[in-house]
């Protein structure tokens, strides 16, 4: 129910609302299955991709396209949020997202997964927005700051807890478990939701939906996307049969669309016209490098956990379950952290512990190259001690790059970040995801061009190890007649996931050099700075 005008809740203050706490775990619950949702398919992925025949860029498109289809649409949804009741979006965009769960675990073709997965993004981008928004209202002092750390911990540790899902069921039930798992738990946030977390809106906010930034900004990632996931199969500029690829056409178009709606972001905003994002708010420094660092940090997370169990499963042996446990203790760090940075924030503060997580994960998947193909205990070690830097980041970077927006854009601002992670969620499969494929591909290639084998039982590998992104190694390695070749493919499995890995660690590296740039002031200094911010965002 909708709080009645006399209390609190109905002049926008939420910190009397009773029960808050149980609102607080609508929220978590809601944010939990959207995010653990983006990763849950990753360690069953090998499964999917022999049950469904799937090829190597369909792979990559089950888990880019939630993220993109996510950020797409964020910005434009929380702004039905404000017109039309955060608490009615959010619960809406859960029976969204229930429904084409659904529909994805029950899917016999790769096709309708990739629709259903789709639509999952769409009720992912009607859930989170407001997300944010309502913890700021709810909880002040020290409840916000342990409010902030149940969320990051959701956000980070739910990440990581959805490869142990993922790979339990696809072991021991059916991998479509995994994504009808989220029907019981979507069906409890919605009962949680209704009964104890309060309905607002923006009354004061004008009425209308910025359509055309919507579909340029939609364009315009869906292009870039496009590209980085098909160049491994159509090439950058012509394809196998020396056609032009459509690759290079689309990166470019995306970028173009990407130019012309920031273009035409300013020019309705000079003309007072309604915006999807205030982009002034880029001028705004912890604002800029907290996004910076939360896009990295997304991109080095995602594409390692995309790329890590498929080289656990098609070259070190393990299986789906195994391959679970194994990214658990990722969890663990992270769950572990989550828990004591409330009392680290006070301590060093909250900009320092964002700059210490965020050098944690980049040493520790620096690490992580250096250590595969490893032991379990030496691959554990370094997942514990990214999960430790995932827990601090997490946990404290949606606060402090909001800490000097002004109070009317703070949910504009926080969906702003959270589109910008989600983009960077799409970037790392597509990126990473796409180097782990084309590292494979030419290593194996190269290493069977050493050894006699007939030409046509060498492309018949190449192409059985590309297209299953190495899920069929195993497989060839039980077949006397290809186990000297799959052996040789399993070596190029690792060192294609040290090079992607590398490169994540690296990636991680430029998110800690922007988190250098982030200040921490004091209540007084962050007043002042907020009200010269919304001067620079007007301007």
């Amino acid at each position: 129910m909708s709080a009645p005008a006399s209390t609190p809740a109905a002049a926008g203050d939420f910190t009397g609302v009773p029960h808050r706490w149980w609102a607080m775990a609508a929220i978590a619950l809601g944010t939990s299955l959207v995010i653990m949702d983006a990763t849950i398919a990753n360690v069953a992925l090998p499964v999917v991709i022999d049950d469904l025949h799937m090829t190597a860029t369909q792979a990559q498109w089950v888990s880019a396209v939630y993220s993109l289809v996510f950020a797409s649409l964020m910005l434009t949804s929380g702004r039905f949020g404000d017109l039309f009741g955060r608490r009615m979006m959010f619960v809406a965009g859960l029976v969204v997202f229930m429904a084409s769960s659904l529909v994805a675990g029950s899917a016999s073709s790769p096709e309708v997964l990739l629709v259903a997965r789709l639509v999952q993004g769409i009720g992912a981008a009607m859930v989170l927005p407001a997300t944010t928004s309502t913890i700021n209202a709810m909880f002040t002092g020290k409840d916000r700051t342990i409010a902030f750390a149940i969320y990051g911990s959701a956000i980070g540790g739910m990440a990581a807890v959805g490869p142990l899902v993922g790979g339990w069921l696809a072991t021991d039930a059916s991998w479509r478990w995994a994504f009808w798992l989220n029907i019981p738990f979507g069906i409890a946030a919605v009962i949680l939701a209704a009964r104890y977390l309060p309905e607002t809106r923006d009354r004061t906010l004008r009425r209308g939906i910025d359509w055309s930034g919507t579909v340029l900004a939609t364009l315009g990632l869906g292009g870039i996307v496009f590209a980085l996931v098909e160049s491994s199969s159509f090439g950058w500029l012509h394809q196998a049969d020396g056609a032009l690829s459509p690759v290079s056409f689309a990166l470019v178009g995306g970028v173009v669309l990407i130019g012309l709606w920031g273009w035409a972001e300013q020019v309705r905003h000079r003309r007072g016209a309604i915006v999807q994002a205030h982009l002034g708010l880029w001028r705004i420094a912890n604002f800029r490098y907290g996004a910076i660092a939360s896009l990295v940090i997304a991109l080095g997370e995602f594409g390692m956990l995309f790329a890590l169990p498929l080289v656990a499963q098609g070259a070190l042996g393990y299986d789906a379950l195994g391959t679970g446990w194994l990214m658990m203790v990722l969890a663990i760090g992270t769950f572990l952290m989550s828990g004591a940075v409330p009392q680290l924030t006070r301590r060093i503060g909250a900009r320092r512990v964002v700059q210490l997580g965020v050098l944690v994960e980049a040493l520790a998947v620096a690490a992580l190259a250096l250590a595969l193909p490893g032991t379990a205990v030496s691959i554990g070690a370094c997942l514990f001690l990214y999960g430790l830097g995932v827990g601090m980041a997490t946990a404290q970077v949606t606060s402090v790059s909001l800490a000097e927006v002004p109070v009317g854009l703070s949910g504009e601002a926080s969906g702003m970040l959270t589109t910008v992670r989600q983009i960077g969620s799409a970037l790392g499969v597509a990126v990473l995801g796409g180097l782990l494929i084309s590292s494979l591909t030419h290593g194996t290639q190269s290493r069977l061009d050493a050894i006699p084998l007939p030409p046509a039982a060498r492309s018949a590998v190449v192409t059985a190890v590309h297209d299953s992104i190495g899920a069929a190694i195993p497989g060839l390695q039980r077949d006397p007649r290809t186990t000297a070749a799959a052996d040789l493919a399993s070596e190029a499995l690792v060192d294609a996931a040290k090079v992607s890995t590398g490169v994540a660690g690296g990636i991680l590296g430029v998110g800690f050099l922007a988190t250098l740039a982030l200040t921490e002031v004091s209540a007084e200094e962050t007043l002042r700075r907020r009200g010269r911010a919304e001067s620079a965002v007007d301007a």
